[in-house]
């Protein structure tokens, strides 16, 4: 395993002969609540991971005992000119853009408390491992604030519109249980496992074509919200681009030969 730093507060680690690339927010003396030199670190880890091929599979995860994210960082707000506040919303926004349009697959390993921003971070990838301590949600209008780094867009996407309002709404915290039977998280594993089992499962995926994966994402992504016929042009898009792939024509032959494929990632 390799490592390697951006900035201050992100690890970048990466797993498997560097198919399982894992993101690790490392900010432990304010529970990874994100300032902007995290949100500058999480858009710059982002955009190298987006650039690099050999990773298939991305995690997120927290090296707090205690906490995923808490986050936006309200100390550093506190000091903020409403100036300050407009300079900062572009760079808060790379962050979690950064890992919403991360061409791979991502799990997000959540333990203790994901809110605010923090869950909109978890919310930002496909798949929510969560053990159970795992506390979740988007309190900003108690605040003053709404959700903004794609809480109002993402969570409705999961749960529907109407739980969402509530859960807004009434800015409340919801504990593992809970959270898993709603579907604020996909998978509930035991208490100091999230990380474990996300890796298990990021490195399951990552045995998986690199060309498959980037664009069943791609189409899943596009697709979602589309009326059906539209839903269905873009997966044939999405088809089309890996039907006369390397991988395509590795993963029959491998088939046939009952053998690992190889996959040569074009």
């Amino acid at each position: 395993m390799s490592e390697e730093r951006f900035g201050e507060f992100v690890l970048l680690r990466r797993h498997e002969r560097g198919h399982v690339a894992e993101l690790a927010l490392d900010r432990p003396k304010a529970m990874n609540a994100v300032s902007t030199q995290m949100a500058r670190s999480v858009a710059a880890a982002c955009t190298e991971l987006g650039g690099n091929r050999d990773v298939r599979v991305v995690v997120l995860t927290s090296t707090h005992e205690r906490a995923f994210c808490v986050g936006a960082d309200l100390k550093e707000r506190n000091s903020f000119s409403d100036a300050d506040l407009v300079r900062q919303r572009p760079v808060t926004r790379g962050a979690y853009t950064g890992v919403l349009e991360l061409p791979v697959p991502t799990i997000a390993a959540v333990h203790g408390f994901a809110l605010g921003g923090g869950f909109e971070l978890a919310l930002a990838c496909d798949l929510i491992v969560a053990d159970r301590t795992a506390v979740v949600g988007l309190p900003e209008v108690s605040v003053g604030v709404i959700p903004g780094g794609g809480g109002t867009q993402l969570l409705p996407r999961r749960v529907g519109a109407a739980r969402a309002a509530e859960l807004i709404f009434t800015a409340r915290r919801v504990e593992a249980g809970e959270a898993a039977g709603l579907g604020l998280v996909d998978v509930l594993v035991e208490e100091g496992r999230d990380r474990e089992d996300a890796l298990a499962l990021a490195a399951r995926i990552a045995g998986n074509s690199p060309v498959g994966l980037r664009a069943a994402k791609r189409a899943l992504r596009l697709g979602h919200g589309m009326d059906l016929r539209a839903g269905l042009e873009v997966e044939d898009a999405a088809w089309r681009s890996v039907a006369f792939s390397g991988d395509r024509a590795e993963g029959v032959a491998a088939f046939n030969e009952k053998r690992t494929p190889v996959w040569p990632g074009e």
